[in-house]
């Protein structure tokens, strides 16, 4: 009996082809990845794509099932297709142990795709693969879980909202004068032991320190933005004590002695809080003479070390040590690189012993509860709390979503919201919102730009493909971008004759143009694509028709002109004529045109030629 029978039987022969003919890009091999693999496997999906940067660990073996012991260290990716091979050996996956965002995967490529499911846990490729899948027109199945929460939802271009049409919550940040002067929470603590104690002892202290400081003076605290400028100075000249068997001794006295009370002289910081208490060294030495501590924070208990919150002795012992091995590390690296440094990794465990054992120093100090060490990772990692059973459930009903966008059945799709603590109804639904029309992303105008990035230049693009592409509209100014920075404005036009090969815009990278009379809602995404074309002079090639929605009053009569147009700059008979007055843009919305000259208005007949290519919307450039 075939292995997919039964599958073909519950879904139909229809449903069932269309199932096994679909290609598949799977973006993420983590706990929903494992999951949604295996589901595609058995569900008669036999042609998948699969990429993954990350590499196994061996806190990911509890949730995704595709990993073993032996696999700790190895490619996500291509672990997961040899497991998921096991349960289907009959279907083709490719693994490519790579970032989506490499220049390799461009929109040429997700458009051999007929569907994108994201099983992806970061922000950044969450939003890239939804630009490339507008800019692609490949429907998107984008999901997420958290603990006991999940979430299900379909992206179609121009038919419903993006990943971006919503904002997403931002990474949380705190002002500088709070972590280092009032800490009120754990977490306060946590990041100061993380991003600013460690990086002054073990890697390479902010440079702009300072300038955060300066940023937040006020007339109330420029005696205390002075303390912690003197603090932090006082604490690279101790740093210079590296290596001496009281290291460790003066970076506890420095940090939980002397700033505190330094702190401490500021009374009137303290008039409406609780003012913080310092530790002394020999103090807390009796202690851990007294009750061996040494021990106590490995041993003496039923509670596994990390879920167990160590007393202050303990965390006194932790810290002094951590210190020792971490300056040992970092003595070791600059024997063979002077410059070396390092860095808080969450599962480094001399790291982990450091921020842990700082941190709850720093929160006995100012009153704070102390928090273990398995909770300390969690918050100094961001870690988001992740359940197999969640991500199962996710998994499927991304499978479910598949089959409605194969039936071509795309008004049957849902939202979905999966919350494990409302029973016994544990889903939420609700039907797919349309374009939000703020949208910064989905509302802009997304073309492939075929381009040969080693010979164009930005002037040669400005010219031929955002000026020179259309006599019936007036671009105006513009604004180029690329990855967040400003490529050409009017004002700043120092790139014109560079390549795009020399600007680094090369194959899969994604420039933005937005005409200066305009909002961000209506610029033109391009999406680059590296050719190199066999007609001579012959550098660009746009797929699609930039600014269309900007488009006014036609130059040309319908019948000489379409969308499936070729513009030859380099025609050898050229035949010009002058504009009719009521062929100009006269559009009064425009704030900005192109500086007016004394010559005529010419628009040359044989630029436009009208070329047959099905439903294609192309304009090859010269």
């Amino acid at each position: 009996m075939p292995r997919t029978l039964h599958a073909e039987t519950v879904l139909g022969q229809s449903l069932f082809q269309k199932i096994s003919n679909c290609r598949v890009l799977m973006v993420g091999a983590g706990g929903i990845g494992c999951e949604l693999l295996k589901n595609l496997a058995m569900s008669g999906f036999r042609q998948i794509e699969l990429v993954d940067l990350d590499t196994i660990d061996l806190s990911n073996l509890n949730r995704q099932f595709l990993f073993q012991k032996q696999h700790i260290m190895k490619s996500k990716a291509e672990v997961a297709r040899e497991s998921a091979l096991k349960f289907n050996p009959n279907i083709n996956i490719i693994a490519h142990h790579a970032n989506i965002k490499s220049p390799h995967f461009n929109v040429e490529w997700f458009k051999s795709f007929d569907i994108v499911m994201n099983a992806l846990d970061n922000l950044d490729a969450r939003r890239h693969v939804n630009m490339m899948c507008l800019v692609a027109d490949v429907p998107l199945i984008e999901s997420g879980t958290e603990g006991y929460l999940g979430q299900v939802t379909v992206i179609k271009k121009d038919e419903t909202e993006c990943y971006d049409c919503q904002p997403k919550p931002v990474r949380r940040t705190y002002p500088v004068c709070t972590i280092r002067s009032t800490p009120s929470q754990p977490i306060h603590c946590i990041v100061w032991a993380k991003s600013y104690l460690f990086s002054q002892l073990f890697g390479l202290p902010e440079d702009d320190d300072d300038e955060r400081l300066e940023a937040e003076m006020t007339q109330e605290n420029v005696k205390e933005i002075e303390n912690l400028k003197k603090e932090t100075q006082a604490l690279k000249q101790i740093r210079e004590a590296m290596g001496t068997t009281d290291y460790p001794q003066k970076v506890f006295k420095k940090v939980f002695t002397d700033d505190i009370n330094r702190l401490l002289s500021m009374e009137d910081m303290w008039l409406n809080r609780k003012p913080p208490v310092a530790l002394k060294y020999e103090e807390i030495e009796k202690l851990v003479t007294e009750g061996n501590s040494q021990l106590n924070y490995t041993e003496n208990s039923n509670t596994l070390k990390d879920q167990r919150v160590w007393s202050l002795a303990e965390n006194f012992v932790v810290f002094l040590d951590s210190v020792r091995r971490l300056s040992e590390k970092l003595m070791t690296e600059q024997a063979n690189n002077p410059n070396a440094s390092l860095s808080f990794d969450k599962d480094d465990p001399d790291s982990l012993d450091f921020v842990t054992a700082t941190s709850n120093l720093r929160s006995y100090i100012f009153g704070i509860e102390p928090k273990s060490q398995f909770k300390v990772k969690e918050m100094a990692g961001n870690i988001i709390p992740a359940i197999a059973t969640t991500n199962a459930i996710i998994a499927g009903m991304i499978v479910m979503q598949s089959f409605k966008i194969l039936n071509e059945k795309l008004n049957e799709c849902k939202t979905t919201f999966l919350d494990g603590s409302r029973r016994p109804q544990i889903f939420l639904s609700e039907s797919l919102n349309p374009p939000n029309p703020e949208c910064r992303v989905c509302n802009n105008t997304h073309v492939i730009l075929k381009v040969n990035t080693k010979k164009a230049t930005l002037r040669d693009f400005l010219d031929k493909v955002i000026h020179g592409q259309d006599d019936d509209m007036d671009i105006g100014e513009v604004t180029v971008e690329e990855g967040g920075r400003i490529i050409y404005d009017v004002e700043y036009d120092d790139n014109l004759d560079v390549t795009f090969e020399q600007l680094q815009i090369t194959d899969g990278k994604l420039v933005s143009v937005k005409p200066d009379d305009t909002d961000e809602q209506n610029s033109s995404i391009f999406a680059i694509s590296h050719r190199d074309f066999e007609t001579p002079d012959t550098w660009f090639q746009v797929d699609g028709k930039p600014f269309a929605a900007r488009n006014k009053t036609s130059v040309a009569k319908s019948s000489d002109y379409n969308s499936n147009s070729s513009f030859d700059n380099n025609s050898s008979s050229i035949q010009k004529r002058k504009l009719e007055e009521s062929e100009v843009d006269t559009f009064e919305g425009l704030s900005r045109k192109r500086p007016a000259t004394d010559e005529e208005i010419l628009v040359e007949d044989d630029d436009i030629m009208v070329t047959d290519n099905g439903t294609q919307k192309l304009i090859v450039i010269d």
